[in-house]
């Protein structure tokens, strides 16, 4: 897919309030260690994931979504009634009916006649969104929207520890699939996108490919388990080694779709999932990862969120700048793999 007439606006973003970290998680996890004879630090060595963050309790995703939508929309300097559609993309939802982008709508003050959906991929879901408001702007129906997303991952986390606390029969192979749910932070993002004839803003959504392995859909899966609230089990080391491997493939589509080389791209914005990733991506893709830019320390995987707030934290502190070249690699469970070319 390509595009000619879409720009990007700077994307806006949110940070929960509370940081938590490793250390802190561990500490609640304490019996659940000590009988297993697990040592301490074990999250924060096999991740690489310092801190996360949470919101407060009672914060909606559509609250985060909101909060982002606003700094996105200030930083774009649009008028809000301007805007003609509005996805919503997290993983994260405020229930199953009405859509959550509706409660968005609403606290931004967007217009009647704009559209209003949500968007659901896993971690994938902000880049889709991008990939579907761009397709309306090259289309004609839209002049400008926007695209957000906010993920609540404390209730995951809370779930995840009541359980393992609760579960007796927990051994060291048997916890393995919920280390990843601790990896997991809390986050929200938001970028305006509008047609290069309405604002040329330099910015260029150039295009993109994607690629999908849904033979391996059975390696991570979340929901809702009964009376235990949300859990997820996940099988990172198939899911490192397979979510790699598809994005190897949709590389080298990527490069023949742009017409680029690898050497064109000055910056790289990835899906942050743990060190151990990021370091196989890079080697198998030969990329240099001196290009990454990185929150993963600071923000865990924020799902949806993850791959977009770094681009915008990127661009906020002058490590993307005008007239160079930019790649968003993206993997989510599924498996799917999406990755956006950008001018900036």
């Amino acid at each position: 897919m390509k595009y000619s007439r879409v720009c990007l606006h700077n994307p806006g973003y949110a940070l929960p309030p509370n940081e938590v970290s490793s250390a802190q998680i561990e500490v609640r996890l304490a019996p659940v260690y000590q009988r297993l004879k697990l040592p301490e630090g074990r999250l924060e060595l096999m991740s690489g994931i310092k801190t996360r963050r949470f919101w407060t309790p009672g914060t909606r995703p559509s609250d985060g979504a909101a909060l982002a939508g606003k700094d996105a929309i200030a930083r774009a300097g649009v008028n809000p009634r301007d805007l003609e559609c509005l996805i919503f993309t997290s993983v994260c939802r405020d229930m199953m009916e009405p859509a959550t982008a509706a409660f968005v709508h609403r606290q931004l003050g967007l217009p009647e006649r704009c559209q209003v959906f949500d968007l659901s991929n896993a971690c994938l879901g902000f880049l889709n969104g991008m990939i579907m408001l761009a397709n309306m702007i090259e289309l004609g129906q839209v002049k400008r929207g926007i695209v957000v997303a906010g993920e609540t991952a404390e209730n995951l986390v809370e779930s995840t520890i009541k359980h393992l606390l609760q579960d007796t029969a927990l051994t060291r192979k048997s916890i393995k699939p919920a280390f990843a749910s601790f990896t997991i932070g809390s986050g929200a993002v938001a970028l305006v996108m509008e047609a290069k004839e309405s604002n040329d803003t330099g910015h260029y959504l150039v295009g993109g490919t994607c690629r999908a392995n849904t033979a391996h859909n059975d390696l991570c899966q979340g929901g809702q388990a009964g009376n235990d609230g949300i859990l997820m089990a996940t099988d990172s080391e198939q899911l490192l080694r397979q979510g790699v491997e598809t994005a190897a493939l949709c590389w080298q589509d990527f490069l023949v779709e742009l017409g680029w080389q690898k050497d064109d791209v000055d910056r790289f914005f990835c899906h942050q999932v743990g060190r151990a990733h990021a370091q196989l991506l890079f080697e198998s893709l030969d990329l240099d990862p001196a290009k990454n830019f990185e929150t993963l320390a600071s923000l865990g995987n924020v799902g949806s969120v993850s791959a977009p707030i770094t681009f915008a934290m990127g661009i906020e502190q002058q490590a993307l700048k005008a007239g160079q070249r930019a790649a968003i690699l993206g993997i989510g469970s599924g498996i799917n793999s999406l990755m956006l070319g950008i001018d900036w």
